[in-house]
């Protein structure tokens, strides 16, 4: 921890918040050359459960990064079969070759764990018990009042970021509004060890003495919904209920932690039957909210992961907050070094207000198909659960609940297909031996990507990105120029004429990589 000077100081970017989000933030703005300050109020990180794992797109971009065998190293349990919840019934790509979607069983402490390693090995400062207490901005500067163990003191910065969660204070401090929609409903997600008493039948079912079977998967009552899941042959099971908030059962506060007792007189009341258990390894509790920040930029203050969108569905949101983060960073970095083109940070709100819009909208169409309990509701559910045998549907769906559909709207006209979409990781056969996109993205840098020989792009592209010649089987393009973030930002179709590329390859460059 690094201790804070007795005068005011002054930073590049001071991050407020030192969750997932602002810690991916912290190392992506140091891999582009900028010194962050990150800020976290609480003195140690938190050991509430919370998110139990990553999945979708996310796990993309950290491969682009180098990171993904270093956080499937730390992984708590085998892999999930690809089986996720949508709304009540689930997205189940088991039977499909090369899924949409995949997840990582890696509790959120973990993960935050790993995040403040990497960014501190690549010499982000983040300093815990901390706390800003106030924020302004004028047109020079954006300065923070903060409370530390050695008592207060001021940081100046050219920009502040909020990754300060669901209660943002900083997107309160800017005047950013962040409409939307809270739900009644209060989700509690275990990971559990049944007692020896109950029994864990071959198709995943539960024996529960005096109750019978309780089959795996949703069951529905009028009291709320029951689920229940286990690899085969394992005591170790995955519990979930929902019931609609009721002042007689308690009440609960955000920062206590569940209780297994707190769990199992939920599941009584949604199923009308105790259930034994003898430990847990994870228990949490969470309402659903749907919102979403008006503004992710005002001034010199962003936000970003839960501070800028709040989803009413699990699984998604470290994706979202995550993702964020890497888009923002080399915006900011190139303004913040004079190398940005006019508008760039624009682009973050517009790029990612776009896609968490699309999340929103599967995430909201989850809360219709789960929440109704009458003859209607089911035969939605029975409908969805039909149109989901279709593999091409099955598919839309993956991809859309991945984020893998996303394609940001890029400057101009006659683009490529593949513009604005998640660069494809070829296999590249090069000078120096095999390489992969993704191991040419782990700096964090811009890339031009010859797949065809063509001198005449590296000739217009040298001296502002990283420049590679290669070879891969069974191309479809003869060049790709990559952002930082891994989205293709102009790509060249099959032997494209010079007069073609070269002049949209100029575009591209000054829209995205040349300042003004």
């Amino acid at each position: 921890m690094i201790e804070p000077p007795a005068q005011d100081e002054h930073a590049d970017v001071v991050i407020v918040g030192a969750g997932p989000t602002g810690l991916m933030l912290a190392a992506e703005l140091r891999l582009a050359g900028v010194r962050p300050l990150v800020l976290e109020r609480r003195p140690r990180p938190g050991d509430i459960p919370k998110a139990g794992g990553l999945g979708g797109q996310i796990l993309h971009l950290l491969h682009f990064r180098g990171l993904l065998e270093r956080l499937q190293a730390a992984c708590t349990g085998p892999m999930p079969a690809p089986r996720f919840p949508f709304g009540g019934v689930h997205l189940d790509f088991t039977g499909v070759q090369d899924p949409p979607m995949h997840a990582l069983p890696l509790p959120q402490q973990v993960l935050e764990r790993l995040l403040a390693e990497r960014a501190e090995e690549l010499g982000a400062a983040v300093r815990r018990g901390h706390e800003v207490t106030a924020l302004t901005q004028d047109e020079s500067a954006a300065r923070a009042e903060v409370l530390g163990p050695d008592g207060p003191y001021r940081v100046s910065a050219r920009y502040v970021v909020g990754c300060d969660g669901a209660r943002s204070r900083v997107r309160e401090w800017a005047g950013i509004a962040f409409p939307g929609t809270t739900y009644p409903e209060v989700n509690r997600l275990a990971q559990v060890t049944l007692a020896d008493e109950v029994t864990v039948l071959g198709n995943g079912d539960l024996e529960v003495p005096g109750s019978g079977v309780v089959r795996a998967g949703f069951t529905r009552t009028e009291h709320g919904l029951f689920g229940c899941g286990s690899a085969p042959g394992s005591r170790s099971v995955s519990l979930y209920t929902v019931e609609e908030e009721n002042p007689d059962h308690g009440g609960y506060d955000d920062d206590v932690p569940m209780t297994l007792t707190e769990l199992q007189d939920s599941v009584h009341r949604v199923l009308g039957a105790r259930l034994p258990i003898a430990g847990s390894t994870r228990l949490s509790r969470f309402t659903f909210t749907a919102r979403q920040a008006e503004h992710y930029r005002r001034g010199r203050i962003l936000v970003a992961g839960d501070a800028a969108h709040l989803f009413p569905a699990t699984g998604v949101a470290l994706n979202a907050g995550l993702t964020d983060a890497v888009n923002l960073a080399w915006k900011l970095a190139a303004h913040l070094h004079g190398t940005a083109p006019e508008g760039l940070l624009d682009t973050y709100h517009a790029e990612r207000r776009q896609a968490a819009d699309r999340t929103l909208l599967h995430t909201r169409a989850q809360v219709a198909l789960r929440r109704g309990h009458d003859h209607a509701a089911e035969a939605l559910r029975e409908l969805f659960t039909e149109l989901l045998a279709d593999e091409p549907v099955l598919r839309r769906m993956g991809a859309l609940v991945a984020g893998g559909d996303i394609r940001h709207p890029m400057p101009g006209a006659g683009h490529h297909p593949l513009a604005g979409a998640f660069a494809p990781d070829l296999t590249l056969h090069t000078a120096q031996g095999v390489t992969s996109v993704a191991a040419l993205m782990h700096a964090a840098r811009p890339v031009l990507l010859d797949l065809a020989g063509r001198p005449e792009l590296h000739e217009i592209a040298r001296g502002l990105v990283d420049v590679h010649e290669a070879k891969t089987a069974g191309r479809d393009v003869d060049a790709l120029l990559i952002r930082p973030d891994g989205h293709v930002a102009w790509a060249a179709a099959l032997d494209e004429p010079a007069g073609i590329a070269t002049p949209a390859l100029r575009a591209a460059l000054a829209a995205w990589f040349v300042a003004p």
